[in-house]
């Protein structure tokens, strides 16, 4: 496994591989990352992973700070899951020039965590293009988990790159958890509780099938969920997978939920 922490070695160790898969992420990884390294180790010839807290995806400073940081774990599971290269810039090595034109989302987009977190997604595709136009993969392979990242980042770099977004099924935990990084700011009593809420949650989308006034019934689970729970609740909506409008049907569709637990801000999709 070669460690590469500049552009210039990345451009000397990629320079002849071909067939490249590429798992971009922020550290602290966990299973849901290692999903991904295994579908891109199975279909491809060479597998790079990124580390690296893109500051720009940030709200605000103090949740960049907090984000959870383990490197020497990292290296071990990338090393142990055959990763053949670990990209670990700094800051210089990707922000290394100016945009002429500004990447914005478009307002129809503005919708779930495009709505509650301004600037979020924008600071995710410009780091997504530039990492993408620096290693050059063939695939890039991302989780269901952040599924309106998925669309987005889907959306934004077909338009540029031969590159091939594969999606991968959101991994759980026993109690039915999506893995997330941010779980390990979060208490066992608070994790278990989280994973009551997903397990509430999987519950009422599989009852949702033939019934009448879809919005109601979320709009009123949201509330229970409230009370229930004592969490603040951010969104639950249910959208169309394909353009992400609100959606009056299950077909095509997915229950997108985003909450807090004190403040750490968890999302899920069902």
């Amino acid at each position: 496994m070669k460690i590469i922490l500049n552009n210039k070695d990345l451009n000397e160790a990629l320079n002849n591989v071909s067939n490249l898969g590429f798992v971009p992420t922020m550290g602290s990884l966990h299973q849901g990352h290692i999903s991904l390294i295994k579908k891109s180790n199975k279909e491809c010839n060479k597998t790079i992973v990124s580390i690296f807290i893109n500051p720009t995806q940030f709200n605000s400073q103090k949740d960049f700070k907090k984000y959870p940081k383990n490197y020497k774990k990292d290296l071990s599971i990338l090393k142990k899951n055959k990763v053949d290269y670990v990209y670990m810039p700094k800051k210089n090595e990707i922000y290394n020039f100016n945009r002429v034109k500004k990447i914005k989302i478009a307002s129809k987009n503005k919708v779930l965590c495009a709505k509650f977190r301004p600037g979020h997604f924008e600071g995710v595709l410009d780091v997504m293009d530039r990492l993408t136009n620096l290693i050059k993969p063939s695939n890039i392979y991302m989780g269901e988990k952040d599924f309106q990242q998925l669309y987005l980042v889907k959306n934004c770099l077909k338009k540029k790159y031969k590159v091939r977004i594969i999606s991968c099924k959101t991994i759980r935990d026993s109690r039915k958890l999506a893995l997330s990084s941010r779980n390990l700011l979060l208490k066992k009593n608070q994790l278990i509780k989280a994973g009551y809420l997903s397990k509430n949650l999987i519950f009422f989308k599989k009852n949702l099938r033939n019934k009448i006034n879809l919005n109601k019934l979320i709009s009123d689970k949201k509330k229970e969920l409230n009370k229930l729970f004592n969490f603040k609740i951010e969104y639950l909506e249910l959208r169309n997978v394909n353009n992400f409008k609100k959606s009056k049907t299950i077909k095509n569709s997915k229950l997108f939920v985003a909450y807090y637990i004190q403040n750490v801000r968890l999302i899920d999709n069902f």
